[in-house]
């Protein structure tokens, strides 16, 4: 997962507003205790931090996999 692709995650799973209060807030003991923010910082991949995020906020396990991508085109 890249870096755009947990950002689009983020803002389709919660919205960008409420997205960047979890990312810059949220404490995520999976992560050694880091926010998704500073794990992302800190050079963990953002597939991790996005698995993290959505275990901690009980996303359900159908909607973690395949998100960020973007919509196939036709």
């Amino acid at each position: 997962m890249r870096l755009s692709e947990f950002r689009r995650a983020v803002a389709d799973e919660f919205g960008q507003a409420y997205g960047n209060v979890l990312t810059r807030d949220l404490v995520l003991g999976p992560l050694s205790g880091r926010t998704a923010d500073a794990a992302l910082e800190a050079g963990v991949p953002a597939r991790d931090v996005w698995l993290a995020l959505c275990a901690e906020t009980d996303v359900p396990a159908g909607r973690r996999h395949g998100a960020g991508l973007p919509a196939a085109r036709h």
